[in-house]
């Protein structure tokens, strides 16, 4: 049962997360020019100017980091489906360190929420979240809630079960 809804959840973050990277992120607008970025665009425009470390973070933390969650979740769910019994420690501390990662991953939506919020000079510019900031963000949400659905104490109990099998035990 509780794989159902680390699947629900990570469905419906897989889904939120392909808006959030096909629409803008931020829409800025000045007096010469309006200009909306998506999240690796930003990431280019940033390197352009030659901000290279600041880009890399970027593509990072919301690229990288967020499909190394989804990879990451699909692994240790499939894993438990599959009755995967090697690897107990390494995928749990996986379990760990994605959980861990997932209080994190909502650093981006606080960077556009302070750069809307700092870059308001009305009539010379402007800077305003755009609608991947909310995909984005729901991604996120959907993402952390998946990780917190899935159950550790799964990794385990397959393990559990194939020593008592061998010991002749019953399961």
């Amino acid at each position: 049962m509780s794989l159902q809804r680390v699947w629900a959840w990570w469905i419906a973050g897989v889904l939120a997360y392909i808006p959030a990277n096909t629409y803008p992120m931020l829409i800025t607008e000045t007096l010469l020019s309006n200009d909306a970025s998506t999240i690796v665009g930003g990431a280019v425009e940033i390197a352009r100017h030659g901000d290279f470390v600041v880009a890399a973070i970027v593509l990072v933390a919301s690229v990288v980091i967020p499909v190394g969650k989804f990879v990451a979740i699909a692994y240790l769910a499939v894993s438990i489906q599959r009755g995967w019994l090697h690897g107990s420690r390494q995928r749990h501390r996986l379990y760990e360190v994605t959980d861990f990662i997932g209080r994190w991953s909502m650093i981006d939506v606080f960077v556009v929420a302070i750069l809307s919020s700092l870059v308001q000079l009305s009539v010379v510019a402007s800077i305003r979240p755009g609608p991947a900031a909310l995909t984005f963000a729901l991604s996120v949400i959907f993402t952390m809630l998946s990780a917190q659905s899935f159950d550790p104490r799964l990794i385990w109990d397959s393990e559990d079960e194939d020593k008592d099998k061998n010991e002749g035990r019953p399961a």
